[in-house]
């Protein structure tokens, strides 16, 4: 039982990653990264989650070549990006509000609610990356397999908790157990 929730405590922190750092602007500059980080910096806790998400979809976009015939897909998966990862900092926002008040059965149940949103999400954000992948060119392509390979492994928010111990409250609960 502890394996399996350990376990899912990891996807539910791996998804949260992804959609975070899967959604920044689909229409910023490169320079617009460096602005993001310094927004990020300074902002309150949510605002820097989605100065983080914003600076991700800007990454991708540049990283992939998005062209002006995949902007609406392109929009599209942002979009679920944004969603999401509003949906998760809200969920997590929410745990943290209640941890010192709620009974081991209620942790379970709002646990249950944030793994069941976690794959939600990710259902979601699958099916509106599935029309922008089919319309990528083959380099395309490889860029986003390359991309979303390094990105399964390790490079996202395990990674950032390691080199910022001082993590905000939010992005802490996502590796707490329920």
């Amino acid at each position: 039982m502890k394996k399996t929730l350990v376990a899912l405590a990891a996807s539910c922190a791996v998804t949260a990653v992804f959609a975070q750092s899967s959604a920044p602007a689909a229409t910023a500059p490169a320079s617009a990264s460096s602005a993001a980080v310094s927004a990020a910096a300074s902002a309150p806790p949510g605002s820097k989650r989605e100065a983080r998400v914003e600076e991700r979809i800007a990454q991708l976009h540049s990283s992939l070549k998005i062209t002006a015939a995949e902007e609406t897909q392109w929009s599209a998966f942002a979009d679920v990006m944004r969603e999401n990862a509003r949906t998760m900092g809200d969920l997590y926002r929410q745990r943290i509000a209640q941890r010192d008040t709620m009974s081991a059965l209620d942790d379970m149940k709002q646990y249950q609610q944030i793994t069941q949103a976690n794959a939600d999400g990710t259902k979601r954000l699958v099916d509106a990356f599935e029309p922008l992948y089919a319309s990528l060119s083959p380099e395309q392509k490889k860029l986003a397999d390359t991309s979303f390979r390094r990105e399964g492994q390790g490079r996202g928010r395990h990674d950032h908790a390691r080199r910022h111990p001082r993590a905000s409250s939010a992005d802490a609960a996502s590796t707490v157990k329920p």
